[in-house]
């Protein structure tokens, strides 16, 4: 039995994260997908067992403990499966990584996720620009706080929270059309992030519910 269940959807930026750290410290996984786009997030079984009605969820298969928050889960695994740590002892370096962690996790992908899409939609906006937009700032952002501690990676030259984090947030801007020629720091940490097999594992074109169509392009 694999030590944990993913409640899973291909493009979902957030089970991205989890994915990646999962694959890094080599901690085995099974997918179940959650079409967001058919609303599977939002129905009562789900809801049952996420209240946020929301992916990713992580369970613990060996204790059913359940986890319905990325940036929780990530935290929950490298307290749990300390090997392949993915932040450092000294407490200053991990504030910055925290900190970087945040810039994504809590300025960029809420106002820029699928429900805020539909929303802006609704009200006549072009969802599209406004992640751009959104995306852009956050990442500006990113970029600031990096180059001062920026090695091969976000934090000098070992993989963190942060990098398991900026990565589906940047195939996330790519979609979106930013322009990443303005982020050098970011496309050097990207260029070290997408030759690991864990990143190229958890891409969103070779997952189980990729569409066939969407897996044929990659």
């Amino acid at each position: 039995m694999s030590d944990y269940t993913l409640y899973s959807y291909f493009r979902s930026s957030c089970t991205a994260r989890v994915r990646i750290a999962l694959y890094l410290k080599g901690v085995t996984c099974d997918d179940i997908p959650i079409n967001l786009l058919k609303n599977e997030h939002a129905s009562s079984k789900h809801k049952e067992l996420n209240p946020s009605g929301t992916v990713p969820l992580l369970v613990n298969n060996s204790s059913g403990f359940k986890i319905g928050q990325s940036v929780a889960a990530l935290e929950y695994l490298e307290e749990t499966h300390p090997e392949h740590s993915l932040l450092p002892k000294d407490a200053q370096a991990r504030a910055t990584i925290r900190q970087l962690v945040n810039i994504i996790a809590c300025d960029i992908q809420p106002v820029t996720n699928l429900r805020i899409m539909r929303q802006v939609r609704s009200l006549g906006g072009v969802a599209e620009n406004w992640n751009l937009a959104l995306t852009t700032d956050g990442l500006q952002a990113y970029e600031a706080v990096a180059q001062g501690c920026a090695g091969k990676y976000s934090f000098a030259d070992e993989v963190s929270l942060a990098d398991c984090v900026l990565v589906p947030a940047v195939w996330n801007a790519q979609r979106f059309g930013v322009d990443m020629s303005k982020f050098p720091v970011i496309q050097g940490i990207m260029k070290n992030m997408e030759e690991l097999d864990a990143v190229k594992r958890a891409r969103y074109m070779v997952q189980s519910d990729t569409p066939e169509d969407l897996k044929q392009s990659k």
